[in-house]
């Protein structure tokens, strides 16, 4: 009998089970400790119904706080026979933020599973031109399956992704098979009675995407000489109807759903909706008619619910999803990076004053007759992403800035703000001020090298002959003309301006209307300077000639304060650079690492609290994160930047990819029990870790105290060991434990992170 795909639709997620005895158990979990708690109708459970708990299902997911608490990949199991196909609209077609993930974590994979690992995507001819290698087919299996998928009517492709890991890819042509669109979605409706309109070719390509993966993966099966044993890992709800037809069709797949940002909360969160204070109160099926993406919210909901495991990339959002999709994940897997790649062993900082440098050289171009400031006490701060006003917090930190502004006025401080907005929008070319700014520049510096030059010249020849110089005679007439010229050159009528393009719709821009409202034009009074650019960096850009992490790591802080961010890229790839951010409790990223560390604040990662407090409240804590930060001085922005940098450990994918072994792992376990088995251990007094607090510098200077009463600007205040204090941090996090290769691997995992798996 076939997998009931309609019992699932409505989706009644019932948490009552009954085990062998009969007694009605219900199950619930603690969404801070993930604890399992029980409740049961009548008498107290007896000592044997208690034994049956543990192979009941289980009603939770493994908490992030349980990183360190995961043993040694000390038990070994047998890989030889099983493949593992990740699938994803975005292997090998950027579109969003899983194209990162799937594409960092790869070569962590590959290593795994060797030979036997394959990601399949989409075929989009423009992009296999560049990034992949076509080859045949080395997998015996998959090559006859590839063959005969191609005799039947398809269009598949087999290569090498050009990227870190080199992973094989098998790239599907969608559109080929669009013949077929029509009764694949008549198929869809009879099976799930779920109906797609013939105006989303978003949702069409999904339809014809997860039939034909689903074929792939059958036809592996049936060319397989020995049952074999297939995982199956789909990523959002563009790949998930492959993974409900494999469960209707029984195939020997075990199978994995991972949601990166839940469909119906993007929407509602675009919408200015109170979100998380209302999850529990929305009519789903209604919002999601209203936003006309009831459809596309049917799959994404059936494929959690048909998913052996059940996943998402962090624990606000695995919050969200048991709300939305009304399923709690078995496990979170949070986002990693390949830390090696931003690594710049102990060079950071001059990499950082390096980058800096280049920033100024902008500023002091686009502030040309408005330089009344001292960039050496400058501050750079950001803010990247896509254009989404408010799930960015870019309304916040505007509000923020203009109250950062009237603090350091009232306070008379001498440290200038400049805040920069890096999100793209429609603009038809360069602002001609912005422009002529870098010109102004660049001619004031030749016209300096030309002066040094005659100078120099001079000042050699009355050295020669054995003579001081006589400043007066060495500056001749020509010389004070030329500069002359270049002063009146920086003079300035208007003031700089705060967007470097041409914007479309430059009445309705949503930054553009804030800062009129508060007021902030880069005026000589104000210490905040603003900076819209409204396009992605590069480096062959005439403007700003920087592309990202060459920005990113100029800066002093990137401010990230979202109000809708399942993880959160922007600020891992600060910590891995040695930049501190701040982020938000309502982020993966904020409350991974406010996990983690015992006081984020003092690793460079300001954690503001956007759950519990409201918006006026929210803003005043970013207000008081931002004060602080520049009441820092040099030398203390210096040892955060260390101490956010030695955080980069914890995004490693050689650590974060655990859950994905994890969840692999269990899948398998689920699908093949008899094959495999999953044992949940319980966690021990040790489990888990945190970084403490660093015993030396405090991280706010208004808890700093003078060492003696006698001292000078700029010395050394407060006793601090870099080589002590990152040695204690190296106790605090294990060194990467080296994964198997190939055919070997085990893992111990289990309710706060583990547990054992081995093969039977």
């Amino acid at each position: 009998m076939g997998f009931d795909v309609k019992s699932l639709v409505p989706f009644v997620n019932c948490s009552q089970v009954t085990i062998p005895c009969g007694k009605q158990v219900v199950l619930y979990k603690s969404r801070v400790s993930c604890t399992v708690y029980t409740q049961w109708k009548g008498d107290p459970l007896s000592a044997e119904c208690v034994l049956c708990l543990p192979s009941m299902p289980l009603a939770r997911s493994l908490s992030v706080t349980s990183l360190s608490g995961m043993e040694d990949w000390d038990e070994e199991f047998e890989l030889e026979d099983a493949v593992l196909f990740e699938i994803a609209w975005e292997v090998a077609n950027k579109v969003g933020g899983i194209y990162t993930v799937i594409q960092t974590k790869a070569r962590l994979t590959a290593e795994e599973w060797g030979e036997n690992y394959f990601l399949v995507g989409p075929y989009v001819e423009s992009n296999v031109r560049t990034q992949v290698e076509l080859i045949e087919p080395t997998n015996p299996v998959l090559k006859r399956t590839i063959d005969k998928m191609n005799s039947s009517g398809c269009k598949v492709y087999f290569g090498r992704w050009l990227i870190e890991g080199s992973p094989y890819v098998v790239l599907i042509d969608v559109a080929f098979t669009a013949w077929s669109l029509d009764s694949w979605k008549r198929e869809l409706w009879d099976l799930c009675d779920i109906g797609v309109p013939w105006f989303d070719r978003e949702a069409n390509d999904a339809v014809l995407f997860g039939f034909l993966t689903a074929w792939l993966l059958g036809e592996y099966a049936a060319q397989s000489e020995e049952p074999p044993h297939i995982v199956a890992h789909f990523h959002e709800w563009l790949a998930g109807l492959g993974l409900v037809l494999c469960r209707h069709r029984q195939l020997p797949v075990a199978t994995i759903f991972t949601t990166h940002a839940t469909l119906l909360g993007r929407y509602l969160c675009a919408g200015s909706v109170d979100f998380y204070n209302k999850l529990s109160e929305f009519n789903l099926d209604k919002e999601a008619g209203d936003r006309q993406i009831y459809h596309r919210y049917c799959l994404e909901r059936a494929a959690a619910h048909c998913a052996h495991v059940f996943t998402t990339v962090s624990q606000i959002t695995a919050i969200e999803a048991e709300h939305l999709l009304k399923r709690a994940p078995d496990i979170v897997t949070p986002n990693g990076l390949n830390v090696k790649k931003f690594s710049a062993v102990h060079e950071f900082q001059n990499l950082h004053a390096q980058s800096k440098n280049r920033i100024q050289e902008f500023v002091r171009g686009h502030f040309y007759g408005h330089l009344d400031f001292n960039l050496d006490k400058c501050l750079f701060l950001f803010i990247a992403g896509r254009y989404e006003f408010s799930n960015k917090g870019a309304d916040i930190f505007l509000e923020a800035l203009a109250r950062l502004n009237y603090l350091l006025r009232v306070n008379h401080s001498d440290v200038t703000v400049i805040a920069f907005f890096i999100m793209p929008a429609r603009t038809n070319n360069f602002n001609v001020e912005t422009l002529k700014g870098q010109a102004v520049r660049k001619q004031l510096w030749d016209t300096a090298q030309t002066v040094k030059e005659r100078f120099g010249k001079k000042l050699y020849e009355s050295l020669l002959v054995g003579q001081l110089p006589d400043v007066s005679k060495i500056l001749d007439k020509d010389d004070l003309t030329i500069m002359k010229r270049a002063i009146f050159a920086t003079q300035r009528q208007c003031q700089p301006p705060i967007c470097t393009h041409n914007m479309l719709e430059d009445s309705g821009d949503p930054i553009l209307n804030c800062v009129r409202r508060i007021g902030l034009f880069n005026s000589s009074a104000d210490r905040v300077k603003i900076i819209f650019h409204p396009e992605f960096l590069s480096s062959t850009s005439p403007l700003l000639p920087m592309d990202y992490e060459e920005f990113v790591r100029g800066c002093h802080l990137g401010v990230f304060p979202s109000y809708y961010e399942p993880w959160g890229y922007t600020p891992a790839e600060c910590t891995v650079m040695g930049i501190p951010s701040i982020s938000t409790n309502l982020s993966g990223f904020g409350c991974f690492m406010e996990e983690h560390i015992a006081d984020p604040s003092a690793y460079g990662i300001y954690i503001l609290d956007r759950r519990f407090r409201g918006v006026d409240e929210s803003c005043n804590q970013l207000t008081s994160f931002l004060f602080q930060f520049c009441k820092q001085s040099r030398r203390q922005r210096i040892i955060q930047r260390n101490r956010t940098e030695r955080l980069s450990d914890l995004l490693d994918w050689r650590y974060l990819g655990r859950y994905y072994i994890a969840a692999r792992h269990m899948a398998l376990a689920k699908a093949f029990p008899d094959d495999y088995m999953y044992e949940l251990h319980e966690p021990t007094s040790t489990s888990g870790f945190r970084y403490p607090r660093p015993a030396s510098v405090p991280p706010s200077p208004a808890l700093s105290r003078h060492s003696s009463p006698h001292h000078s600007e700029g010395e050394d205040e407060e006793r601090y060991d870099e080589d002590l204090e990152a040695e204690k941090d190296r106790l605090n996090i294990r060194q990467p434990t080296a994964l198997p290769f190939k055919n070997k691997s085990s893992v111990v995992l289990g309710a706060n992170g583990n547990g054992g798996f081995a093969k039977n």
